[in-house]
């Protein structure tokens, strides 16, 4: 036996010496020469204000630099596949770790993909069912929606013995995928009334199709193609004639002397038309097409996608179809009670999955659920499924506002989520707003002081208690707590719904008042958004502001996706006698150089790609003629550098004076973008941003209700305060307001709320509670009651 000698204990080990993530000189974006140290292994949570640079430190310096030596790593063969990363602007970078990046990204609008097939639960439930399934189809191919059934037959050439001999060979594969709607669930027909007028005949313009009226081309080939008489009505058409008409195979033909295809208007539309993104489609066009096609659930399989083998197979009277339309912790009882010792391993792996589901306030969700109709928050947590049970530590987690979507029920599970991460032994990164999550941190880390240029200096470290006395904004406004109202307004009507069904609503109904400031609350998952969204109708006066994500490409700018870029242009072209068109970097103004891009990408294969300032143009993105011309002292390009506040004084008063111009930059203003500059580029904004440009964008709109979807995401302790203040505005200035909310300063400053429960999925869609913020209170009767007695009474 080895003995101790001496008692003197060693020095620490140098390997032991790494603790923190050092940052020297980050300047991504708007961070101005930032320098810090991050303790590892700790809960560090990052504040301040909107636009203050969080995640310009947190996600474009420290993970995206993590991701990037991580990539280099793999062989350039694999690089190839990867996506480029650019090293960030920083000086130095140390003692990363591996970043596992939790974001608010939305999951792909995909139609074949579903909470199952995003999480791996789907995969592992098509093992079961091949494995227990009675009767037996075939491999877990034959239960996923994703896979067609196909079988073949023919002759191949094989060498023998330096002989070629032919053999006769078949194969056949048995997929899951409903063959009538190809695995989407749902079919889309077109509405053959709207597509042309039986009783006329084609010479007398029997197709209404927009583009296929008045003599064009497009009419012209289905009058003279010859496969039926242009003058006899389609009514009169034999049934070999109304198939030609409508449905032929693409067949070449001359017409007037030209090469033409002739194809059926069926085909020919669904080509042309119901394959381009609608959004982009000119109205008339996306008039027609709203008007002519029609979405219905399929009729073969159900709408679950599965054909009709996959769904006869059942393992205790439980078809896959069946389970993966189950709330997920119904799905996570019912496998538990499956006993079989021959798959222990893999039933462990699921009902570890589905379990993590309901910890992490999922529950209610079931696997059938398309991944695209998710909110963001839903999307960030179903993607921490993954991360829970998982085995490694010392990596940094990186979680972008994990808080977002959740009722503060909620919120205290996800803190001891991020805690039980932390005493892994893993580096957690949190950009947050939350108090309450604030309030779990070891180390916090305070941006600011402004946003924008405004912003991007680190104003305070330390802990949560330092931080309440260091002067900050956020010191300033952490124990901020919004008081319930001494007086609210009466209701000038009422919003009636009756019977709403939609999603897990039991046949709600519910009168929600107008002319006043309503919030609708609840846990996640009760069933506000089905309730908000499928039970109030668009149009017909409503505004819906939803959290769906800005479209916009690095071209895009708030100029341009507000509709303020188009008054200036022709502010411009007036007070110089020329064309509009030459002051859009988009278009005949654009630097020949980088296209009006500004700068010049080059792409390096594998290796990241460089994006250098166009020489030409100085990054201003326009020709250098186009800068000849000015319009109150200022070119072009000046004015699209401009910050909102000061374009909106440029464009008030004197020579420069463009009413609609201004409109559109006090709207701006009044949503708490001042510090935005009109020309900066969509793809650099924040989430909160993003969702507040678009608030902006719809306040023009001509609507008496207004219906906004979490406001608050993204909006620092300060900023509610200036949306609350907008909320009033609006009301004060007769529109009504319905809010769907979970923030406590929201639900106290509100004249009346509707509170959905008791629980989430088939536990929700009922209403728990009506009336004033002070009842609710009073009442005591819900976990909104108890939550906002609490903020209040701190």
């Amino acid at each position: 036996m080895a003995r101790e000698t001496g008692t003197t204990t060693s020095a620490p080990h140098v390997a032991d010496s790494h603790g923190l993530i050092r940052v020297l000189g980050a300047r991504e974006n708007n961070l101005k020469d930032v320098s810090i140290e991050i303790p590892k292994r700790r809960l560090t949570v990052f504040t301040g204000v909107s636009g203050s640079g969080k995640s310009s430190l947190v996600f474009d310096t420290i993970a995206a630099e993590s991701q990037r030596l991580i990539n280099e790593t793999y062989p350039a063969f694999v690089q190839g596949f990867m996506p480029n990363l650019a090293r960030p602007e920083v000086d130095v970078l140390e003692g990363l770790t591996t970043a596992i990046i939790v974001d608010q990204q939305r999951m792909g609008g995909d139609p074949r993909s579903t909470v199952g097939t995003a999480t791996d639960a789907n995969a592992l439930l098509r093992i079961l069912f091949s494995r227990l399934g009675k009767p037996h189809i075939g491999s877990p191919k034959a239960f996923s929606f994703n896979i067609a059934s196909i079988s073949g037959a023919g002759a191949v050439t094989v060498e023998r013995a330096g002989q070629k001999v032919k053999e006769r060979r078949s194969f056949s594969i048995t997929g899951g995928m409903c063959p009538r709607c190809e695995g989407r669930g749902a079919v889309t027909d077109l509405d053959l009334a709207q597509l042309y007028d039986e009783t006329l005949s084609l010479a007398e313009g029997a197709i209404t199709v927009p583009g296929y009226k008045g003599g064009g081309w497009n009419s012209r080939l289905y009058i003279e193609s010859g496969f039926f008489d242009p003058d006899k009505p389609v009514s009169k058409f034999t049934k070999r004639e109304l198939q030609d008409f409508l449905y032929r195979e693409p067949t070449r033909m001359k017409i007037a002397g030209i090469n033409m295809t002739y194809e059926g208007l069926v085909p020919r539309i669904q080509k042309s038309m119901l394959s381009k993104d609608k959004e982009s489609m000119q109205p008339h066009i996306r008039e027609f097409v709203e008007r002519a096609v029609t979405f219905a659930t399929c009729p073969d399989c159900d709408g679950t996608r599965l054909s009709e083998g996959a769904r006869s197979s059942k393992i205790d009277g439980i078809s896959i179809a069946d389970a993966c339309a189950m709330q997920i912790s119904d799905l996570a009882a019912w496998v538990r009670g499956v006993d079989e010792p021959s798959v222990a391993p893999l039933l462990d792996t699921l009902r570890h999955t589905l379990e993590s589901f309901v910890e992490i306030g999922l529950g209610y969700l079931s696997l059938d659920r398309p991944a695209g109709t998710l909110s963001g928050g839903e999307a960030q947590r179903t993607k921490m499924i993954r991360h829970l049970g998982s085995s490694l530590t010392d990596v940094t987690y990186v979680f972008d506002e994990p808080t977002t979507g959740l009722h503060p029920h909620d919120i205290q599970r996800m803190n001891g989520l991020l805690l039980r991460l932390r005493d892994k032994g893993n580096t957690v990164l949190v950009v947050e707003h939350k108090p309450e999550v604030i309030a779990i941190a070891d180390h916090v880390v305070d941006l600011g002081p402004g946003a924008g240029a405004g912003g991007g200096t680190v104003c305070f470290q330390g802990t949560v208690e330092a931080l309440r006395t260091g002067g900050t904004i956020t010191g300033r406004h952490f124990d901020d707590r919004a008081a319930l109202k001494d007086t609210v307004r009466k209701p000038t009507g009422a919003l009636e719904i009756r019977g709403a069904s939609t999603h897990n609503l039991q046949g709600v109904d519910v009168d929600i008042p107008l002319g006043v400031l309503a919030v609708v609350t609840g846990v996640a998952g009760s069933g506000k958004s089905s309730l908000v969204h499928g039970s109030i109708p668009a149009g017909a006066g409503v505004v819906s502001v939803d959290q769906g994500a800005i479209r916009g490409s690095r071209r895009s700018n708030p100029a341009t996706y507000t509709g303020l870029l188009d008054p200036i242009r022709k502010a411009f072209a007036k007070q110089n006698g020329v064309k509009p068109t030459l002051f859009s970097s988009n278009s005949e103004g654009a630097c020949p150089t980088c296209n009006g891009a500004g700068v010049i990408y080059t792409d390096l294969a594998m290796m990241a790609g460089v994006a250098t300032t166009c020489e030409e143009c100085d990054g201003k993105r326009f020709e250098a003629s186009v800068l000849d011309y000015h319009l109150g002292g200022r070119d072009i390009s000046e004015v699209l550098a401009m910050p909102v506040t000061e374009a909106e004084e440029f464009f008030a008063a004197g020579e420069a004076h463009t009413p609609a111009a201004h409109r559109i930059l006090q709207r701006l203003k009044d949503v708490g973008l001042g510090y935005l500059t009109i020309g900066q580029p969509l793809t650099t904004l924040s989430g909160g941003e993003r969702q507040r440009l678009k608030l902006a964008t719809h306040m023009a709109d001509k609507g008496g209700v207004y219906v906004l979807d979490e406001p608050t995401a993204g909006l620092h302790l300060a900023d509610v305060e200036q949306l609350l203040g907008l909320l009033d505005r609006l009301v004060d200035s007769g529109k009504s307001v319905i809010v769907v909310e979970h923030h406590q300063a929201v639900m106290a400053h509100a004249d009346w709320i509707v509170d959905l429960g008791p629980g989430a999925g088939h536990d929700g869609g009922r209403i728990v509670f009506e009336g004033t913020p002070a009842d609710l209170v009073a009442a005591r009767s819900t976990l909104t009651a108890e939550h906002l007695a609490q903020y209040i009474g701190g």
